[in-house]
């Protein structure tokens, strides 16, 4: 589980978006940019280059 607090400051440090948590995924997805940054023991990895492209179907859900 990811703080809340945690999640209400963090952005996107490619588009400056706000983030919506994937609990199942363990990642932090941003539709504005698609890209997915994953959790890993509860600690966000913001890096560009560790994130994943979103699917066509992750961007529209």
């Amino acid at each position: 589980m990811l703080d809340p607090k945690l999640l209400s400051i963090l952005v996107c440090p490619v588009s400056k978006a706000p983030l919506t948590y994937d609990e199942e995924n363990q990642e932090l997805l941003c539709k504005a940019s698609g890209l997915a940054y994953p959790v890993r023991d509860g600690i966000p990895v913001m890096l560009e280059e560790e994130a994943r492209a979103l699917t066509a179907d992750e961007k529209l859900g």
